[in-house]
């Protein structure tokens, strides 16, 4: 069954996510998504507070920057969440936009090291296991976690390029696609993936989620068409959705059939409603998707 959801994006107010997480909880709405985008607002507190605030919701982040993070503190903080709110919380990691983490002096030379060596100590960590190691980035002597979950959540990697895509197939539990890639793409992207775990000889579950921008209400084609310019995307390419239920549903449709397992919505900037675009989602889309 696909799940879907919503993006609260980081340029909106924070004090505005509770509503927000409230009023999604109430529709039914499955996923919010959050961004950790630099400088706005922080994943794992904003996360805190959105699952702090509901009962059903399911609430991810995509994704944490590992350069900003050291992993045995992002493997605390995953932890506790899930220990609180079991089964609630979607955590990503990747790159991070290299712009930024230079701007903060985290820059690596390896961002394709860093995330392997990151993703394998936070997984092993997460299992409650001890890890010892000295990597090129990761560096931990016996480093165990007091208050493990009791089922590790699944961690996901955001991925863009082959390499990080076949990473993400060997590594990950999951992956996170962003808002730049079309039906064709996706598929594209979950061939390289399903390459990566052939070659870790993974058959275990593999979630792909993918972003998408999309927009409802008047006007919403030339809404869509003025968000993939502000975000530099090819205006004729296959992006996004625009339109009323059934046109997100069969939009919907077509990145599942692509690979997707769960596809979650981001609002342009312009969306004055928050809290009607994700009742809309929960109460008028997922009834026409199954």
């Amino acid at each position: 069954m696909t799940s879907l959801g919503v993006v609260f994006r980081p340029q909106v107010p924070p004090e505005q996510l509770r509503a927000v997480a409230r009023a999604a909880d109430e529709a039914g709405l499955e996923e919010l998504w959050l961004w950790e985008d630099c400088f706005w607002q922080s994943g794992i507190a904003a996360a805190a507070a959105a699952l702090a605030v509901t009962e059903r919701l399911r609430v991810g982040i995509g994704l944490l920057p590992v350069p900003f993070r050291n992993v045995a503190l992002a493997s605390m903080e995953i932890a506790t969440l899930e220990r609180m709110f079991p089964g609630r919380f979607l955590p990503g990691v990747g790159h991070g936009v290299q712009e930024w983490m230079g701007q903060v002096g985290a820059r690596e030379s390896s961002p394709m090291t860093l995330l392997r060596e990151h993703v394998d100590a936070m997984r092993t960590l997460l299992r409650g296991e001890e890890v010892s190691t000295s990597g090129r980035y990761v560096t931990l002597d016996k480093v165990k976690l007091d208050w493990p979950p009791a089922q590790p959540p699944q961690i996901l990697v955001g991925a863009v390029g082959p390499k990080t895509l076949r990473l993400a197939g060997e590594a990950a539990d999951g992956t996170i696609l962003d808002g730049q890639n079309s039906p064709e793409r996706v598929r594209w992207a979950v061939g390289e993936i399903e390459a990566g775990r052939a070659a870790a000889g993974r058959t275990d579950p593999h979630r792909v989620v993918v972003f998408t921008s999309a927009t409802t209400g008047p006007d919403a084609a030339e809404r869509l068409r003025r968000e993939h310019q502000a975000w530099g995307h090819d205006v004729t390419s296959d992006l996004g959705v625009a339109g009323d239920a059934e046109a997100f549903a069969k939009g919907t449709a077509r990145y599942v059939d692509a690979g997707a397992d769960a596809l979650v919505f981001t609002p342009t900037a312009d969306e004055a409603d928050l809290e009607g675009y994700v009742r809309f989602v929960a109460q008028e889309v997922k009834p026409l998707v199954g």
